[in-house]
């Protein structure tokens, strides 16, 4: 029997070459605004409770205080960025503007007075995304992600808390949550929830996964 592969069935190469290609596309964006425009776009951060700090909601993620501020986040969106795009790739377009929109309406609402500029609030987002779906699905391969995340980015736990002045907790927190709410909206997406089977037939027997396939009357073995 010869196995022909579907045409139309992407090999995995493609898949993780695509699935890095947007992220990578997107980092690329934020670095030519640093370099085309410089710090001279603090003022389209997000401004809580004001009428001009509303466009901070869609355009703060490509502000960055300086080139540290911006290497910070490069590759925590490229990896984790990554990671939603190849195991959510139905809805992760969804997910990634749901945080973006999300997460900068309620730093807009609730948080203090100041310009919040950053793309820090994408990250907390897609990792919970990433770390509670995983749980919630308890499939072993987002599993394995969502512990990939705290062992990279445990650290970030930290960050949604007002431990230092000039860094935006609150965008962190904000977008956190995004992605917790994301994680339950979406929890029927993506690689399904993994479910022990048993064999009724084999439940009683000892040694069920371990028989010996029958002979056929000429002794050969039986197969398909």
């Amino acid at each position: 029997m010869e196995v022909v592969k579907n045409p139309e069935t992407p090999s995995f190469k493609s898949v993780v070459g695509r699935s890095i290609l947007l992220p990578f596309l997107f980092v690329l964006l934020l670095w030519i605004v640093k370099f085309s425009f410089g710090e001279s776009l603090t003022d389209y951060g997000i401004i809580p409770r004001t009428f001009s700090g509303l466009k901070g909601i869609f355009t703060t993620v490509f502000i960055h205080a300086d080139i540290n501020h911006l290497l910070s986040n490069t590759f925590p969106l490229l990896i984790l960025g990554s990671g939603l795009m190849f195991f959510y790739r139905d809805v992760a377009l969804k997910v990634f503007l749901l945080v973006w929109l999300m997460g900068g309406f309620w730093v807009w609402l609730f948080a203090r007075e100041a310009s919040h500029i950053g793309a820090s609030g994408l990250i907390y987002g897609i990792a919970s995304f990433l770390f509670f779906s995983g749980v919630l699905k308890k499939n072993r391969n987002l599993l394995a992600i969502s512990l990939l995340t705290v062992f990279l980015y445990g650290g970030l736990a930290w960050g949604i808390f007002p431990v230092t002045d000039h860094i935006s907790w609150e965008a962190h927190l904000a977008g956190a949550l995004a992605g917790v709410l994301c994680a339950f909206a979406f929890r029927d997406e993506g690689p399904p929830k993994e479910e022990k089977k048993w064999d009724d037939e084999d439940e009683d027997d000892e040694n069920a996964e371990w028989k010996i396939p029958e002979k056929t009357t000429n002794g050969s073995d039986v197969k398909n």
